[in-house]
């Protein structure tokens, strides 16, 4: 799509850098994929909680041994 923008010079100038894009089309392309890239990760991380909810693989191995104690005695 073929738009006419007017963007201030220091700011696009600070984005080709940043990128380390050659033209300015490929500078902004690339700063509109990777906000909309953030943006949907961001949307996605709503709906998983918190990290605090991950176990550490610590604990996952603490799990499985309390399970298979609890099999080798009959209880589990």
């Amino acid at each position: 799509m073929k738009t006419t923008v007017d963007i201030p010079d220091e700011d696009l100038r600070e984005v080709m850098r940043l990128t380390g894009a050659k033209t300015k089309r490929e500078a902004i392309v690339q700063a509109l994929r990777d906000f909309n890239r953030r943006k949907r990760v961001s949307r996605l991380v709503k709906h998983f909680g918190t990290f605090k909810s991950i176990r550490t693989n610590a604990e996952i191995e603490a799990d499985q041994v309390r399970t298979q104690e609890k099999r080798l005695r009959g209880t589990g």
